[in-house]
């Protein structure tokens, strides 16, 4: 047996899509109710184990035996039920465990090690498809599909389902309740295992590279290991949330005599009655209003917007998350972004969390934490918001060890000056790395010295810095802030001529890069710029960066954009979360090139560091449980390291140690 493809049926109590496959398979009534599966690609064969059924000893040895491989769509899904599973049974999951003697004492492992463990989502999202078996399965356009009335079954055997006099007043329904729904689902398990090995099938002449696997391996680590909750911040936190609320709830009716001061239609109505009209209640628009608005309706709007206040969801996110031991795994989705294969945020979405800039940081976070309500309320003026900047601090190392955080310092824009040859900016970065400064000085021909902090000139060389490397015009500035920040729709266009005229091989990039993709498309046939080839080959477009992963655009043409102009476009999941074809050209086409090659960064930077206890990343840092005797000086010069692919780009990782995660 060299490979077996796997897929499960489970029932759990708790909801997965709130509470991830981690603490799913913690609940006491979690069960594997059908094993689908085919070994090396054969039969189809499906297990009934919720109806005593068993596992043949080869299946289950396989399970455990790093030399099988096992091929799953999503198979940390399927992975960590087995890990429960094979426990249930006294099976270690240690390597090299003896599982064939009755005495064998349960080994440490949690989980199953992931290094024999291949995810097929993985390969639909490296090959630019949709993350859903369905949604991939439809895009290739096989023929045997995974079957649409799955969802139904799923609802019925898979979840509790609610007592009544019509069931019995039962919490579940078992396959005696509906024989041939029953029927049904063993058929649409079976289907799934077909489904997922057409999926490989169909992509089997572009496979994964290995590298990428190994960064997979790393990511389920990461996933397995998971990140400790400060739980009684966590609980206290929630707890005067519903106060806070119900406080400010109170102090607004009695402002308004409105039943509800939460319904935007009331609101809308009061405030009209008072003088000031509004189409909407959104953040933005209240925000607005506040700048003009009379008392009392700006105290009203202040109060409304406190009570709107969304960030504390996470809280209750991180209640639901934790698992027995406090711990909150699963995190991160590998390949989250299949346009550029970077990680994205699931569960608490640790790549959104709010900013702190409380200066008080542990003074207001030892209040909550005592449950001390009064006086947080008695010394800050919103509870809601000085929760909010607190979310961060329910991250927090287990006992006897430290938080080291190293981020990247300005990574992309490194990344395309290097790429680019934008010499003047590797300059910069090899220097003193004032970026926003140096950008303001080459923009407006002053020197350096006079871009100081707070300056109105250092505000503009940062703004066009974070607007314009994609070739990013007005449009761009505004949607960055910089109406807010102070600058007049005057100044927009002045601002992007002077940062185009300042960093003229980087906008040549953009067009190289461009004129390299429409002739590969065009012609199908290859091209090369900037040490980033470009190839056509079966219908698709692959772009290979410098670190030689590729990235892939599906069935790619010559189209026109909304200018008249010819373009690429490509099928992909767009805006819309559906499979369509998207358009793009030079500039974004840099966008991917200089994130991907940000995130091949980042991945090689954790691999140096896997003897480490990673337990998070976010966007381009590292969060690592540490030894109370690491060295944060010495981890930030390894990630400062480049791979022998990046030679001549200049990176800097700088880094802090605390007691609990934050924004230094």
């Amino acid at each position: 047996m060299r490979n077996l493809s796997i897929d499960l049926e489970t029932h759990s109590g708790y909801d997965l899509a709130k509470c991830g496959v981690y603490k799913y398979c913690e609940s006491p009534d979690f069960e594997i109710l059908l094993f689908g599966y085919s070994v090396d690609g054969g039969e189809i064969q499906g297990v009934d184990l919720a109806n005593g059924e068993t596992l043949p000893c080869e299946i289950l040895e396989a399970l455990t035996d790093d030399s099988v491989i096992k091929w799953v769509f999503n198979s940390q899904f399927e992975r960590i039920c087995l890990s429960r599973y094979l426990r249930d049974m006294g099976i270690s999951l240690d390597p090299f465990a003896d599982n064939h003697h009755s005495s064998t004492v349960l080994g440490k492992a949690k989980y199953l090690n992931p290094e024999s463990w291949r995810c097929s989502m993985v390969w639909a999202a490296y090959m630019g498809l949709p993350l859903s078996l369905e949604s991939a399965g439809a895009a290739l356009g096989l023929e045997k599909q995974k079957l649409t009335e799955g969802k139904e079954l799923i609802r019925y055997f898979c979840l509790p389902c609610k007592p009544s006099a019509a069931n019995g007043q039962r919490t579940r329904n078992l396959p005696e309740h509906a024989p041939d729904k029953w029927v049904q689902f063993k058929a649409y398990n079976r289907r799934d295992v077909e489904a997922e090995i057409s999926i490989q099938n169909k992509l089997a002449k572009f496979p994964v590279p290995d590298s990428v696997w190994e960064d997979y391996r790393l990511d389920q680590e990461i996933n397995d290991r998971g990140v400790l909750l400060d739980m009684p911040l966590v609980c206290n936190a929630i707890k005067m949330d519903i106060r806070s609320k119900s406080e400010l709830m109170h102090m607004m009716r009695e402002m308004t005599d409105l039943d509800n001061p939460n319904s935007v239609v009331q609101m809308r109505q009061w405030l009209s009655d008072h003088g000031l009209e509004t189409e909407t209640l959104g953040k933005k628009a209240v925000s607005e209003l506040l700048k003009t608005a009379p008392e009392p309706l700006g105290k009203v709007l202040s109060l409304r917007q406190s009570l709107a206040k969304s960030s504390v969801k996470k809280y209750q996110a991180m209640e639901q998350c934790a698992c027995a031991d406090n711990r909150v795994r699963g995190l991160f989705q590998f390949y989250g972004a299949n346009r550029t294969g970077r990680w994205s945020g699931r569960l608490l979405q640790p790549q959104n969390l709010p900013q702190n800039h409380m200066p008080d940081l542990e003074q207001a976070r030892a209040l909550v934490r005592d449950g001390d309500f009064d006086t947080l309320e008695m010394l800050y003026d919103s509870v809601p918001e000085v929760l909010s900047e607190l979310i961060r601090t329910a991250f927090i190392p287990k006992q006897g060890r430290k938080l080291v955080v190293a981020d990247f310092s300005a990574i992309e824009a490194r990344v395309i000056a290097w790429l680019a040859g934008e010499t003047w900016r590797n300059g910069v970065f090899s220097s003193h790395g004032k970026i926003y400064e140096a950008s303001a000085s080459q923009m407006f021909k002053v020197p350096i010295e006079e871009v100081v902090k707070g300056s109105p000139l250092r505000q503009k060389g940062k703004i066009a810095e974070l607007a314009l490397g994609y070739g990013g015009s007005v449009g761009a500035l505004k949607a960055m802030g910089a109406l807010d920040m102070g600058l007049s729709e005057d100044e927009l266009q002045p601002l992007v001529t002077a940062w185009r005229a300042a960093n003229p091989n980087i906008v040549r990039f953009w067009w190289d890069i461009d004129r390299a993709a429409m002739t590969a498309v065009k012609e199908k046939d290859y091209a090369e710029t900037h040490g980033v080839k470009f190839g056509y080959q079966s219908g698709i477009l692959f772009i290979t960066l410098p670190s030689g992963r590729n990235l892939v655009y599906v069935r790619p043409e010559i189209g026109e954009n909304k200018f008249g102009s010819p373009c690429v476009t490509y099928m992909g999941v767009g805006g819309t979360k559906k499979w369509e074809r998207l358009q793009s050209y030079g500039p974004k086409f840099v966008e991917n090139i200089v994130q991907a090659t940000s995130r091949d960064l980042l991945a090689y930077a954790m691999q140096t560091q896997r003897c480490c206890d990673i337990v998070m990343h976010i966007h381009d840092e590292v969060v690592i449980e540490a030894d109370p005797r690491m060295s944060t000086k010495i981890l930030c010069e390894q990630m400062s390291r480049t791979p022998l692919w990046a030679d001549g780009l200049l990176l800097r990782a700088d880094g802090y140690e605390c007691d609990f995660y934050k924004k230094d």
